[in-house]
């Protein structure tokens, strides 16, 4: 009895792989290529224009998926704020993607987005296309970032306010959970702005 059930797995497997391939074929279409650098990577600002990361070479980039109707945004943005007014002639950039994928906190049309940004919460800094930062339609961004640096429980973006911290070279060098607010992360950005 074994030694039939051997047969019919050596002839049977490699039928169904090849059922499998039949079926589900390889697409290069859906097989992305990750990019070796966060400045070969587009992405579109609110108003849906073309933007290459590569215009911010050689600044010290804060990367925060933002919400608009979370528990966190009101000291998020305060916070992000107080930063980007200190550091931004010294060669710091925030880059704030919206996203709604937790607990549909991000709702409203890029329009509307920019309005509440704008007025509500004062944001100078660049805010972008909304996105989705988990999942198969996750931004190319975002499957970069979070390959450079994974997470704790896994790579996911966990919730809103999830901080990527890159150096002037275009390196992910840190990876600071959503509750950790913008101030507490100062002290690094001083360190890569002096460095060279």
């Amino acid at each position: 009895m074994p030694k039939s059930s051997t047969w019919v797995s050596i002839f049977f497997l490699p039928l169904a792989f090849v059922f499998y391939l039949y079926r589900y074929p390889y697409s290069p279409a859906i097989v992305e290529h990750s990019s070796s650098s966060i400045y070969d990577i587009s992405v579109k600002d609110i108003e849906g224009n073309d933007v290459s990361l590569s215009q911010f070479t050689g600044k010290v980039l804060l990367i925060v998926n933002v919400a608009s109707k979370c528990g966190l945004t009101h000291g998020n943005y305060k916070e992000l704020n107080i930063l980007y007014a200190k550091y931004k002639a010294k060669g710091f950039e925030i880059l704030a993607f919206p996203c709604n994928q937790f607990g549909s906190q991000e709702p409203g049309s890029n329009e509307e987005i920019k309005k509440t940004v704008c007025t509500m919460f004062k944001a100078e800094f660049p805010v972008f296309d909304k996105i989705e930062v988990n999942g198969e339609n996750a931004a190319p961004l975002y499957k970069f970032l979070k390959e450079q640096k994974g997470g704790l429980f896994g790579d996911s973006i966990k919730w809103n306010f999830a901080k990527f911290l890159v150096d002037k070279q275009g390196n992910v060098v840190d990876r600071y959970a959503p509750t950790t607010s913008p101030l507490e992360i100062e002290k690094d950005i001083e360190k890569l702005l002096a460095s060279a």
